[in-house]
């Protein structure tokens, strides 16, 4: 097989069209149609099927586009390591993404392992939405993303969960606005002024069900897509606000609040999403590791 035929389907398939593939990659779309039906014709079967003015993949393209996304995988992880090696210890780049969801000690203390191996290491660390980042991923640009769910089914790209642990979840008030909560956890949210992730993020869902089974009516006061600017309100004492239990006691230190009950009825799953089927890059390794023999463990 000629792989830089297999290059240009694959490139195809990821930016979504010849045209666009061939600006990407600075190829006539003619060259790229040509070397794509030389592939078609030694493969013996159509890899796309013309839909208006569109392509899509056909079954079997499907299935050859996710071959091509494991041997391109492996060919940059050659590239990189024949770099280190040829640049007599080099530090290792750990290109990781995280998803914003996540709340930024989690990541940290997570990511953390993985520069405590015996290599230097280097990271580079990017914060976006989830999609965003399985995109880069897709495209080999992050070795890693950290997340706090699964792949969307929505999102169509070649990559494997690997989960590394869950946490149940605590809730936390800080000041005058803890003094003022009547009655034990968690009858003593009724009616209490509380902020809450927004809907669009994964445990929210997970809450209003525990809220509705204990028959539970907190007044919601705010919503929030970034956990950390949710934590800030609460320090400020405008409501009650929840976090990982795991990292309970960094919340309290923080943010100079109180636990004031906890549940491990609502949890949160956190996620190493990589293009490796089985994970061989010696920082994600560390990372699933100690994921779980040690932080998640601990709870």
């Amino acid at each position: 097989m000629n792989y830089k035929h297999l290059y240009y389907f694959w490139w195809v398939a990821k930016a979504g069209g010849v045209v666009k593939a061939g600006e990407q990659l600075h190829v006539t779309p003619h060259t790229i149609s040509g070397q794509i039906g030389i592939l078609e014709d030694d493969l013996g079967t159509p890899l796309y099927a013309k839909r208006g003015r569109n392509i899509e993949l056909t079954d079997a393209g499907k299935l050859a586009f996710g071959y091509a996304q494991d041997i391109f995988a492996l060919g940059s992880e050659l590239e990189e390591s024949v770099r280190n090696y040829r640049a007599g210890g080099r530090p290792i780049e750990f290109r990781v993404g995280v998803a914003d969801a996540v709340p930024k000690t989690i990541a940290c203390r997570l990511i953390e392992p993985a520069t405590r191996l015996p290599e230097s290491v280097r990271i580079v660390c990017r914060e976006s939405k989830l999609e965003s980042l399985l995109a880069d991923l897709a495209a080999h640009r992050l070795d890693l993303v950290i997340a706090g769910a699964p792949i969307p089914s929505s999102v169509s790209v070649r990559a494997y969960n690997h989960r590394l642990g869950e946490s149940g979840t605590s809730f936390f008030a800080g000041g005058r606005l803890l003094k003022g909560l009547k009655g034990k956890f968690p009858a003593c949210l009724n009616g209490a002024p509380m902020l809450v992730p927004s809907v669009d993020v994964a445990i929210r869902p997970r809450l209003d069900r525990w809220c509705e089974n204990h028959k539970l009516h907190p007044r919601v006061v705010g919503e929030f897509d970034d956990s950390a600017l949710m934590k800030a309100f609460g320090q400020r004492e405008l409501g009650v606000f929840i976090g990982p239990t795991v990292i309970e006691s960094e919340i309290e230190t923080q943010y100079g609040v109180k636990a004031i009950g906890r549940t491990k009825e609502i949890t949160d799953e956190f996620f190493a999403i990589s293009v490796e089927r089985r994970v061989t890059h010696p920082c994600v390794v560390a990372i699933a590791e100690a994921s779980r023999t040690r932080f998640f463990s601990a709870i």
